[in-house]
């Protein structure tokens, strides 16, 4: 059974020191290529996890966490890791995701009855665009919040002062990641059946690396400090 503990408890791979340092699209795909097993792994512990469903936020920011890990390098103990970070978003990684939820939603549903409402009289077309673009900026803060909370551990104000302040400064880069999120079901939709198994085996971890990468270097650029992971060790 040895082989077995292995397989949940071993290091991740490392990269070699005396490379040179990639950046950008190139380093993106070298971590997917050194981790890509431990994705795999990582999505089936987030779908097991989120199976109760009112786990399921506390899940996704435990991925985040290890997420993180695998976009600085970090060393990672996938399950023990995984498993304290669950226990440590459990209340506030719910609360912080149900007000968000509740945020965007009611941001979608106004720009989507301005949307029919502006089929009919143009003078709905200035509510649209509000409606839309503080939706997305919604999203966008979510987004950011979600890596800055598996990051670090300030305070919630101080993590959604930090997370609006990105959003605005540097929109692109999550919005990137965002679109590459919403390719990959697009993917596992045209290509059905045939890609059926892509959500049970990468689609969620994933795309949550895609986000933790994005927020990489503007986090970084902005100086925050970054602790290491629960349970992590150098």
């Amino acid at each position: 059974m040895q082989w077995l503990e292995g397989l949940w408890t071993k290091e991740g791979a490392g990269i070699d020191k005396n490379a040179p340092p990639l950046t950008g699209l190139a380093l993106f795909l070298d971590i997917i290529k050194r981790e890509w097993w431990e994705m795999v792994k990582l999505n089936l512990l987030f779908i097991i996890a989120s199976l109760p469903v009112v786990t399921m936020p506390a899940a996704m920011l435990a991925m985040a966490r290890i997420c993180v890990s695998f976009a600085n390098d970090e060393n990672t103990y996938l399950l023990r890791d995984f498993l304290e970070a669950m226990r440590k978003f459990a209340l506030p990684g719910t609360a912080f995701t149900a007000v968000s939820g509740l945020l965007i939603s009611a941001g979608a549903y106004a720009t989507v009855s301005y949307a029919g409402a502006l089929r009919l009289q143009l003078i709905y077309s200035l509510p649209f665009a509000i409606s839309l673009a503080v939706t997305l900026f919604l999203i966008l803060v979510f987004a950011y919040a979600t890596v800055l909370m598996a990051r670090q551990d300030p305070p919630l104000r101080e993590t959604l002062r930090q997370a609006a302040f990105f959003a605005l400064t540097r929109p692109l880069p999550m919005l990137a990641a965002l679109g590459f999120v919403v390719a990959l079901w697009i993917a596992h939709i045209l290509f059905y059946p045939v890609s059926v198994f892509m959500p049970a085996t990468i689609n969620f971890s994933l795309g949550m690396f895609a986000l933790c990468f994005a927020a990489r270097n503007a986090v970084a650029q902005k100086g925050l400090p970054v602790p290491e992971p629960a349970g992590s060790s150098t």
